[in-house]
């Protein structure tokens, strides 16, 4: 009897040749597009838009038909809210910078989703993310990268669980971006040549802080810009309209370029810097999850290639795990803007040990 797979189709050319892939590997494949989005006029997105649109539903559907396998869209509106929007805003409003594609990941597509495919009689999950699956030799589950480093997803999927990666599949990973397009113009798929989405999916437009202000109702009052020392430079329009590292749209006059340091909701302040002050070589790390290793004990240290974010090449660093259950993370040569709310992920040669969430907090 075949094994039976749900694909995650997100209307994509990724997700469409894994779903073609895992058919010619002689899996049992069903299409499932997960609809997420709660109010039908940003539902309705553009045809080369994000993951969510109608446009994707149609697009998923076509594919479907061409590949000859079942396809239902499955709601998982209220999960999304819960999960990924709720935690998108309350992420802003304390002054942190969210990966809501990481919670995502984790939550809907991994959790509800495989959820729900296991009730429908199917062995496995299965996306187009560029990564692999590895059961390492201590019998841990992690997530590997693909063979190519430009596409490499690794970092958005560093925290699904070890129950979860062995009920998944991720054909796309041994491949490069032009071989998946080159296979699903071979097989005349609609989506051969559709572009990447690129922007946060429930926010097509990118305006973060308009739709934050439209979700919570608040108007986010103007506060003080001031220097490392607490002097005042000026006033900001917000804190949720900045982030760790950002120079534009500051709006501030000065002989060198000016970058936000840090976010200080409980005063209503952005701590202003100059270029060189964003560099720091430690930051401490929340709600770990451990993938290619096991947790370690308080105090142990472990020698890593750490990722402060998905564009960071990564670099050398020393793990420590505290009391509480944080990390402390060393570089071993500083990294520029350290950003609370983001995921820090760390690596052993190309697989990923374990990752969290970078915290405000220093001690």
């Amino acid at each position: 009897m075949k094994e039976k797979v749900v694909v995650g189709l997100s209307g994509g050319v990724d997700s469409s040749v894994a779903a073609y892939l895992l058919k010619e590997q002689g899996y049992d494949v069903i299409g499932v597009t997960m609809q997420i989005w709660q109010e039908e006029d940003i539902f309705v997105q553009e045809e080369e838009g994000g993951c969510c649109g109608l446009s994707a539903v149609d697009d998923a559907r076509r594919v479907a038909q061409l590949l000859n396998i079942p396809y239902y869209v499955m709601n998982f509106r209220q999960e999304f809210q819960k999960k990924v929007i709720d935690y998108f805003v309350c992420a802003y409003q304390h002054g942190c910078t969210p990966n809501p594609c990481n919670a995502c990941n984790r939550h809907i597509k991994w959790e509800a989703l495989l959820k729900r495919s296991m009730e429908i009689g199917a062995d496995y999950l299965a996306t187009g993310h560029y990564a692999r699956i590895k059961q390492l030799d201590n019998g841990r589950y992690t997530i590997q990268n693909s063979v190519t480093a430009e596409k490499d997803q690794t970092y958005a999927l560093y925290n699904l669980t070890q129950e979860q990666l062995s009920h998944t599949l991720m054909p796309v990973g041994a491949y490069t971006k032009e071989e998946i397009r080159a296979i699903a113009q071979s097989i005349h798929l609609p989506v051969a040549h559709k572009q990447d989405s690129q922007d946060i999916c429930f926010i097509p437009d990118g305006d973060y802080a308009g739709f934050i202000k439209k979700e919570t109702g608040e108007s986010f009052a103007p506060g003080n810009f001031v220097d490392m020392d607490g002097n005042i430079l000026g006033k900001h329009k917000g804190i949720i309209h900045y982030t760790v590292g950002q120079r534009k749209g500051l709006g501030l006059t000065a002989p060198a370029p000016l970058f936000v340091k840090e976010i200080r909701p409980e005063m209503n302040e952005v701590v202003i810097c100059r270029s060189e002050e964003l560099f720091e070589t430690v930051c401490y790390v929340k709600d770990m999850n451990y993938m290619g290793m096991s947790e370690p004990e308080a105090g142990k240290s472990v020698e890593a290639i750490g990722k402060v974010r998905y564009s960071h090449k990564g670099a050398a660093c020393m793990i420590t795990v505290l009391e509480d259950g944080r990390v402390k993370c060393t570089f071993k040569e500083p990294q520029r803007a350290m950003t609370p709310g983001q995921a820090a992920v760390f690596y052993r040669d190309d697989y990923v040990l374990c990752g969290g969430t970078i915290d405000r907090g220093y001690r």
